[in-house]
């Protein structure tokens, strides 16, 4: 059974709603061991018939009766189609491309998250410095009601790791932010670092990234990202955030 699972879920992810109707109905018209012959006129691409000849092998290989089958594979696609609407996931990067693969930039997916911010929005970072559109794209948030929180690494004349101070010139920068620091740490993570770098607004919008603030990760650093939009990881790591606030974990600046 586990072998039509897969080959269900391989190609109701892979074809259209359309199309998939298309299939199932013909499945209801024929047996497993004429499936392949008759299901591959259904589909065009050589990744959806080798999807239909993987379908039809496990189906043989099974007692599944074909209306059983088809409604199989119509539960999966509206499966698939609902956990895509719930949440969707983009490649970002920065630094070299090539024209086989499709990503955002850094600046491009942190504005996003920064500018659909209609209530609250949580950022952190090791350093920042040299970002004038992040820094305006946050005061104009600031400006229509967002509220900012921000953690931030604290430098050297603090207690932490950094020469530069970054939490003092964020205040200048952004003055509605509300700051934090990892300042009390606890023995097991004495002498660790805000080395997180993530965004998130409304609990719905997430991004997790290799980049600091700063124009060299903006701009021209190799960085590495994923923009998450709806689903769980935006809520529970908006979450997180703040109850590192409400337990004291970190403290306001």
């Amino acid at each position: 059974m586990e072998e039509l699972l897969d080959a269900v879920a391989g190609l109701a992810t892979l074809l259209s709603s359309e199309k998939l109707q298309s299939v199932a109905t013909r499945i209801r018209q024929t047996e497993a061991k004429k499936a392949a012959a008759v299901l591959s006129s259904a589909v065009g691409t050589p990744a959806a018939n080798a999807a239909v000849e993987k379908l039809a092998v496990a189906w043989r290989n099974s007692e599944v009766a074909s209306d059983q089958l088809a409604l199989m594979l119509l539960a999966a696609n509206y499966t698939h189609k609902k956990i895509t609407a719930e949440q969707s996931t983009e490649l970002v990067w920065t630094g070299p491309t090539t024209p086989f693969v499709s990503a955002r930039r850094t600046e491009q997916a942190l504005l996003q998250v920064i500018n659909c911010a209609e209530h609250a929005l949580f950022i952190t970072s090791f350093v920042a410095y040299n970002v004038t559109s992040i820094v305006e794209a946050l005061n104009a948030a600031h400006d229509r009601g967002v509220v900012i929180s921000m953690l931030l690494e604290l430098s050297q004349d603090h207690g932490d790791n950094i020469t530069i101070d970054v939490i003092g010139k964020m205040k200048g920068l952004v003055p509605g932010a509300r700051l934090y620091a990892w300042r009390d740490k606890s023995q097991e993570f004495f002498e660790g670092s805000v080395h997180a770098k993530v965004a998130v607004a409304d609990d719905h919008t997430g991004f997790i990234t290799s980049a600091n603030l700063t124009g060299y990760a903006m701009e021209k650093n190799i960085e590495a990202g994923v923009l998450i939009t709806g689903g769980q990881i935006p809520k529970l790591l908006g979450e997180h955030l703040r109850y590192l606030v409400d337990t004291r974990v970190v403290s306001p600046i």
